[in-house]
């Protein structure tokens, strides 16, 4: 049996709906619906007096990057609605059996979560010299919760899109995983190219996004649900965003600690003309370890 015929699960009913030129259009319509809620966002921020406006694009609140993170359920009630009135698949066809769902993302994200804190142990260490703060602890577990809700919906709205539902209706309509996993990832990663940074760094952030999406397609496939690329993604995000960030940064609203401008993102340090650099390669090892914890948890 193939490793992945339990993506079948995922797959199968979208086969009354393959053709390409339909999920041409429902992607399309998806980011139309999305670039709407987001421009009537927008909207409603550029009246506004307080400093909402600007947390909320910068995230450096934890009140701004919370309705930051949480305005991606926008890109979820979008990918819902056009599975449903495009290709009549209801929410449980993108994400597969619930029950499984469930374990699996629990199960992903406690394993994964629990290496990336286990690396943290292993050279090269952070320079905590350079910690301007810890963000209080009592203020930093009360918004834990909410925290971990909110890049449920981010993730989980990434996941639906580009696993759930594209790879599934690229699975229906070609039979090798080259396409239906590549392609996806291949958005996935276009997605996350970083104008504000310069092309070497965004080049390395695309080619990492690449190899995640990848990793996320493979655990989906494997499962026959969206679980345990949920829990990965969920685990990655977690720490990117609980843990460290600098002060006043982008995304460091619900940081715990914070460290002196400059100190995590390299500004006022030369600029990296290698492309191929021990600290990407580190990058990309991540990504597989990352991938061995969650597939670890999956049956056999």
């Amino acid at each position: 049996m193939s490793v992945y015929a339990r993506h079948a699960a995922l797959s199968d009913s979208a086969r009354p709906t393959a053709a390409l030129p339909r999920l041409i259009l429902g992607v399309a319509l998806i980011e139309a619906l999305y670039a709407a809620a987001r421009g009537s966002i927008d909207a409603l921020l550029s009246g506004a007096k307080s400093g909402l406006a600007v947390s909320y694009y910068y995230g450096d609140t934890p009140q701004g990057l919370l309705f930051q993170l949480s305005s991606f359920g926008f890109l979820i009630a979008a990918t819902i609605l056009v599975a449903r009135w495009g290709h009549g698949r209801g929410l449980f066809a993108l994400i597969g059996d619930f029950s499984a769902f469930k374990h699996d993302l629990i199960k992903s994200f406690l394993w994964v979560m629990a290496l990336m804190l286990a690396m943290e142990a292993i050279p090269p260490w952070w320079d905590m010299t350079q910690i301007d703060h810890f963000r209080d602890t009592a203020v930093w577990l009360a918004l834990l919760l909410p925290a971990l809700v909110a890049l449920l919906i981010q993730t989980g709205a990434e996941e639906l899109l580009y696993r759930g539902y594209i790879q599934s209706q690229l699975a229906a309509r070609f039979s090798h995983p080259v396409v239906w996993m590549g392609l996806p990832s291949a958005l996935f990663a276009a997605v996350h190219w970083d104008n504000g940074a310069t092309p070497i760094e965004s080049a390395q952030y695309t080619i990492w996004a690449f190899l995640f999406g990848l990793a996320a397609a493979d655990l989906t496939a494997r499962t026959g649900n969206l679980g345990a690329a949920l829990g990965l993604h969920l685990a990655n995000n977690a720490f990117a965003f609980l843990l460290f960030a600098e002060v006043e940064g982008p995304d460091s609203g619900l940081a715990l600690a914070l460290f002196t401008p400059g100190a995590l993102s390299g500004n006022g340090a030369p600029m990296e003309t290698a492309f191929l650099t021990f600290p990407f390669f580190l990058e990309l090892c991540g990504v597989g370890l990352m991938w061995l914890a969650a597939r670890l948890t999956l049956p056999r």
